[in-house]
């Protein structure tokens, strides 16, 4: 999965149940690892923004949960949000003495 070539295709039911699984393998990461990363980001390192991204897809789908009842379908919120993350992940400042999520 590449993360920095974002695919706007929708989930299946199949394939969104696949994707729930395929996620929650990747491991949390720590406050340090998050600032160690986000300083690799910087430097243009796509393992490190691939990392800090797998690592927070589980709380996009926890947000989108929450709204999936108000006419978009829950994989278009994935989609969206996973969108995001990358975004936010771009933008991440560990300078600042906040968590990345």
């Amino acid at each position: 999965m590449q993360l920095n070539t974002a695919k706007r295709a929708s989930f299946d039911e199949g394939s969104l149940d696949q994707y729930l699984r395929e996620i929650s393998q990747y491991p949390l990461i720590t406050r340090e690892e998050e600032v160690t990363l986000a300083q690799r980001i910087k430097q243009q390192d796509p393992e490190a923004l691939d990392k800090l991204v797998r690592s927070n897809l589980r709380f996009v789908v926890s947000v989108a949960k929450k709204y999936q009842n108000q006419g978009v379908s829950l994989s278009d919120l994935i989609n969206e949000g996973n969108l995001g993350l990358i975004r936010a992940a771009h933008k991440f400042d560990e300078t600042k003495g906040i968590k990345f999520i």
